[in-house]
């Protein structure tokens, strides 16, 4: 049945989120589960007039792909891969899986060589990013797998889904201007700023800002959207954390994760499920064990934790911290073959000052613009 939110999402995402133009090469990667809203961006490209390139892949590949691969095959880095991270304009990747735990089962080891293998390309894609020569919106199409995680019927989250995307469906392109317009008047208040202190439930961390610019994340990227983010400066994080929500990553779900850390680093972690995959994780390279991102979430209609990090990170009156590797254009130095994005939710006596300032108490903004 022809839902008329995925066109509207489409419209939002070529037109709004990478604001396709004409001779645009885009690459739209997905699998098969997304077709609706794979072939709508698609047609919306052309329209636009861009030149539409569509990656989707078949169901089950990557256990195949670990299942079978050697060590070399693993390694491997195809040349159209690179031609598409390194000359196209734009990348549309939607996210669509019937199983969201397909690969709990696999040897994390193997997993973090392919990381490691792709972190390369990565890095250069995310350079272009930074310099405005690549465009790149991520976003996720409801499945019966991600419904289940969420722990709500499939007409109950892709309910939640368009709705988080759009909440004003009218004029979702308008409602995120607005959006953006308040958070950039956020990130202008802690523009010079330089010392951050967040506390909350088993929660002491301190860490430096200084001469590190806030991203305001107005759905150009992310679809959802609504957090602010910074990399901070690398060996100042001082403390320890209790993330709130499971944290997810490779198909691995990491519960009541607690992590310490000196000048930077983190010295000693915990977890009550998967402890083994997280510390094998954090040992991926030199940088696994350092910050690559702070973010604060300002999306208040996700209210609650669903399973998927494009939404979870996003928790009004929450904030999050990304092990691994910088965005450019953070000002953040670290470099790894992870982001691993970790949520504390501070709506129950958390707080977040700025240079001795309340900023976010209690899950909200104290400052009155």
């Amino acid at each position: 049945m022809h839902d008329p939110r995925v066109e509207k999402l489409a419209d939002m995402l070529v037109n709004y989120s990478i604001g396709i133009k004409p001779g645009d090469k885009a690459f739209i990667e997905g699998n098969h589960h997304a077709n609706p809203l794979l072939a709508e961006i698609y047609k919306k490209v052309l329209q636009a007039g861009g030149y539409p390139y569509l990656d989707i892949s078949m169901a089950g590949w990557e256990e195949i792909f670990y299942k079978y691969a050697s060590d070399d095959q693993i390694n491997y880095l195809h040349e159209p891969i690179k031609v598409l991270y390194e000359t196209y304009d734009a990348n549309f990747y939607i996210q669509s899986d019937a199983n969201t735990s397909y690969l709990s089962n696999v040897d994390p080891s193997r997993i973090v060589l392919h990381k490691q293998a792709r972190h390369k390309i990565r890095s250069r894609f995310f350079e272009r990013a930074a310099r405005g020569e690549m465009r790149w919106v991520y976003t996720l199409y409801p499945t019966e797998g991600h419904a289940q995680n969420a722990e709500m019927s499939f007409d109950e989250y892709s309910d939640f889904v368009f709705k988080a995307c759009m909440p004003d469906l009218d004029d979702p392109i308008g409602y995120w201007k607005k959006v953006s317009t308040y958070q950039q008047k956020l990130i202008n208040w802690l523009k010079g700023k330089k010392n951050v202190h967040v506390t909350g439930p088993d929660t002491e961390l301190s860490l430096s800002i200084e001469g590190r610019p806030f991203t305001n994340c107005d759905c150009h990227l992310n679809v959802p959207d609504g957090e602010i983010f910074c990399g901070p400066v690398e060996n100042s994080i001082n403390g320890h954390v209790r993330f709130s929500y499971p944290a997810i990553f490779q198909g691995h779900e990491v519960t009541e994760v607690r992590l310490w850390f000196e000048d930077g680093k983190v010295v000693k972690a915990t977890a009550g499920k998967n402890e083994e995959f997280l510390l094998t994780t954090l040992d991926t390279d030199n940088g696994s064990r350092h910050v690559g991102e702070f973010a604060i979430g300002t999306n208040e209609g996700i209210t609650k934790f669903t399973g998927e990090i494009l939404y979870d990170e996003k928790i009004g009156g929450s904030f999050h911290m990304a092990l691994g590797d910088s965005y450019p254009e953070s000002g953040g130095l670290n470099k790894s073959a992870i982001h691993w994005d970790m949520i504390c939710d501070l709506r129950n006596g958390g707080e977040i000052t700025v240079d001795g300032i309340t900023l976010h108490k209690n899950g909200k903004f104290v400052l009155k613009f």
